[in-house]
């Protein structure tokens, strides 16, 4: 039977790999979304055209769903770190609730995205096929209802973790700082992008992506510098 502490290094290796996903996963992210698509409210022609292309596929399957999944890895590993850190009951709970709230809003997006990498070909070819009607088809209130809730709690969730890894007494301060700023990069000014730009794509989401890559680069190199024993060390 294994004992206790000769599993722990192995629960440190997998932590270290899991918190790998944050950087790719904002890399990834990056990419799929540096490529602002038409307007559909103006341009439904060439926004047709846009999302029929291999490269909308692409940056969707490979970019937006890839960088969710990798993502929740990613915090779950972060908050796996943030409780073998221990100390102060209150800064275990923030790490614990933030992982929860972000998890679950990733898992809200991941159908959104679904709809956007199947959805929206269809609809796209549909038209370029003569099918005008095809126009009118959207996702229903439904749809934006669960998509603003997910906006909500994805910012709350990483504003939370940005708190977290600010108050960790091993992870860099500056790293959770960036963490914050690219919520509200990605999902507040976002948001107001859209408000004003309605159905385009808001170039603030490229930028809060790499700022996510960043702060999870930044996050990686200084766990993999910290050798084994002092993360053991962490839950005494």
């Amino acid at each position: 039977m294994m004992s206790p502490s000769s599993s722990s290094p192995n629960t440190t290796n997998w932590i270290r790999i899991g918190l790998l996903a944050l950087p790719i996963s904002g890399v990834l992210t990056a990419w799929a979304t540096l490529t602002p698509q038409p307007n559909p409210s103006t341009e439904f022609e060439a926004w047709s055209y846009f999302v029929t292309t291999t490269y909308f596929m692409l940056t969707h399957l490979l970019g937006t769903m890839l960088g969710i999944i990798l993502l929740i890895f990613g915090v779950i590993a972060l908050g796996a770190y943030l409780a073998k850190e221990g100390g102060h009951s209150r800064r275990l709970g923030l790490g614990l609730v933030a992982m929860v709230v972000t998890i679950a809003a990733n898992m809200l997006f991941l159908p959104i995205t679904g709809w956007a990498a199947f959805g929206e070909p269809a609809i796209g070819r549909a038209y370029l096929s003569g099918i005008e009607e095809a126009m009118q088809i959207n996702p229903g209130p439904d749809f934006s209802a669960i998509f603003l809730l997910s906006v909500v709690l994805a910012f709350i969730g990483n504003v939370l973790l940005g708190i977290a890894i600010l108050r960790s007494r091993m992870l860099p301060k500056w790293a959770g700082a960036i963490w914050i700023a690219w919520a509200v990069m990605f999902y507040v000014a976002g948001v107001m992008y859209g408000l004003f730009f309605v159905g385009s794509s808001p170039p603030t989401q490229p930028l809060g992506s790499l700022l996510m890559a960043i702060s999870g680069g930044w996050i990686v190199w200084r766990v993999f510098r910290q050798p084994s024993h002092a993360i053991k060390q962490q839950e005494a």
